[in-house]
């Protein structure tokens, strides 16, 4: 009898255990309860209101409430209101978090009616919610806007963040902490900020039909000159003469170095383009760009490479430090570099490169049908469905994309002496080249999509990081054998392969051209 008692006790027990558990599964598995602020009074939200906004963060929020406001404290109204305020200096549109509406509500906070009030603070939830999304992940998807982007959503838990919130000490201090903080996306703050100091401007388009050089005359030179002393590049004068003189050229080789243009002093459609860009077009680049950056990943990590494809610009940062810095050379229009972000994993010694489809269609075999030649002088095997070496002279354009073909190591190997490997679906990588003249261009939009590095070696032995084994003139020697061989980047090295066309440098304006014809487009995604 006692052992049946004591049997039945522990299935009671086992069974209430099992349905506590249960319960904290369930509780876990909640929207988050946000603390009623104790001020006032809160007051019951209809369900009917909360319908009309269809919208479903919303609506879990104020379930988690039990269907009460919780604005009551004036003091965090006016902190959201002025944060939504001066959105604009995120490079976001007031407009669409209903300031008025908010603003409105607020003056007549004192005299409202329960209805109103419930209005107010679900009015004001719903625009905070909306400005928390546009700021911790920006305003437009772009895995929806572009094929050749590759970076994972920066994931928010809105209502879990409106808690967090909710129950802080400090208001002003979280949400400060929500915008992206790398130092670029700082830098674009500055320089919408700096931009919109300037004067309106009404100038008309500049056109040349030659280059002018330094002491020409030419009567362009004057509203060249304007345009110099609009963007502070040359002091207001009182006459303006049409003669290219020597502060004006100093002041257009400054012009130049902002915009990423050869300091050559010599004026020509490159540096006119430039110069015919409005206050109104470089706000909206600005904008566009601040934009972007909201979609970049918001940890780049302890120690990664960022790579800016408009400026041709490779840069190593450990700790918030710039140790290096390479120039690069980008995909041209037509073939795009992706944006990603990922790890590097390997290096490739003397690495063989296999001719990519795009490649082969519109480069090789063209080149092969000029002449068979092509295939020899280019050190470039062929390979059939069987792994049999076709030779040039059996090559047939019905099966050339069934072809493998497949570039020796060596000196003119297009990958030049090195490859460096970080995982990606578009099968781009960062490598060396045998065309090195390329990087004294201004433009170097020139790939095929790949990254090429000006001086890999020294990347590569810092990456590999050991003194005795991968010193350059270890490397030197395996580069010599032109033997193919792989190693394994041991550090943990994130990568970043970035696009943005304008920033700040000690209170200057920067821009760079917009190579791939982005930042107009998305600007008018993002107002349309």
């Amino acid at each position: 009898m006692n052992k049946l008692f004591l049997i039945l006790l522990l299935c009671i027990v086992t069974s209430c255990k099992r349905e506590e558990l249960k319960s904290e599964a369930v509780l876990k598995n909640e929207a988050p309860k946000p603390r009623i602020q104790p001020e006032c009074k809160s007051i019951k939200i209809g369900p009917t209101l909360l319908i009309s906004f269809n919208d479903k963060a919303l609506t879990d929020f104020y379930k988690s409430t039990k269907y009460r406001t919780v604005w009551q404290s004036e003091e965090n109204r006016k902190i959201i209101l002025a944060e939504l305020l001066k959105s604009d200096e995120e490079g976001l549109n007031p407009e669409d978090y209903k300031v008025k509406a908010l603003s409105n509500f607020e003056k007549k906070s004192a005299t409202l009616n329960d209805s109103d009030l419930a209005k107010y603070d679900v009015l004001l939830t719903a625009s905070f919610q909306k400005y928390i999304s546009h700021l911790t992940n920006g305003t437009l998807n772009p895995r929806k806007l572009y094929k050749n982007w590759d970076l994972r959503e920066n994931y928010i838990d809105i209502n879990e963040t409106m808690t967090h919130l909710l129950d802080s000490d400090s208001l002003t201090d979280k949400i400060e902490q929500l915008k992206p903080n790398h130092i670029v996306y700082k830098r674009l703050k500055k320089a919408l900020k700096l931009i919109n100091t300037l004067p309106k401007d009404n100038f008309k388009p500049i056109k040349i039909t030659e280059k002018i050089t330094p002491n020409d005359t030419n009567p362009s030179i004057v509203d060249i000159k304007k345009r110099l002393i609009y963007w502070k590049e040359l002091q207001p004068k009182d006459s303006l003469t049409p003669v290219y003189d020597e502060e004006t050229v100093i002041a257009i080789k400054k012009f130049q170095v902002r915009h990423g243009l050869g300091p050559n002093a010599i004026i020509d459609e490159g540096t006119i383009a430039s110069l015919n860009f409005s206050k109104q077009q470089r706000i909206h680049q600005i904008i566009a760009n601040l934009e972007r950056w909201k979609w970049y990943p918001k940890e780049m990590g302890k120690e990664y490479i960022i790579i800016n494809i408009p400026d041709y610009r490779l840069t190593l940062i450990k700790d918030q430090d710039t140790l290096r810095t390479h120039r690069v050379i980008v995909g041209r229009a037509k073939r795009k570099t992706p944006i990603l972000s990922s790890k590097l994993t390997q290096v490739v010694f003397n690495p063989t490169w296999t001719v990519p489809p795009t490649i082969l269609r519109e480069d090789v075999i063209p080149a092969i049908l000029k002449s068979r030649s092509y295939l020899t002088n280019s050190n470039i095997k062929v390979y059939d469905s069987n792994g049999r070496i076709v030779s040039p002279y059996e090559w047939q354009l019905s099966q050339a994309e069934t072809y493998r073909y497949v570039q020796s190591p060596g000196t003119f190997n297009s990958l030049g002496m090195v490859k460096i490997i970080f995982p990606n679906r578009f099968s781009v990588y960062l490598h060396d080249t045998n065309h090195r003249d390329y990087f004294d261009k201004i433009d170097r939009s020139l790939s095929s999509g790949c990254v090429r590095v000006d001086n890999p070696l020294e990347l590569t032995e810092y990456l590999l990081d050991d003194a005795v084994n991968w010193n350059l003139e270890k490397i030197t020697k395996i580069l010599q054998s032109e033997k193919t061989k792989f190693i394994k980047i041991k550090k943990e090295v994130s990568f970043h392969l970035l696009y943005w066309t304008a920033w700040s440098e000690n209170n200057k304006l920067i821009f760079r051209d917009d190579i791939y014809a982005l930042d107009a487009n998305l600007y008018n995604k993002l107002r349309n």
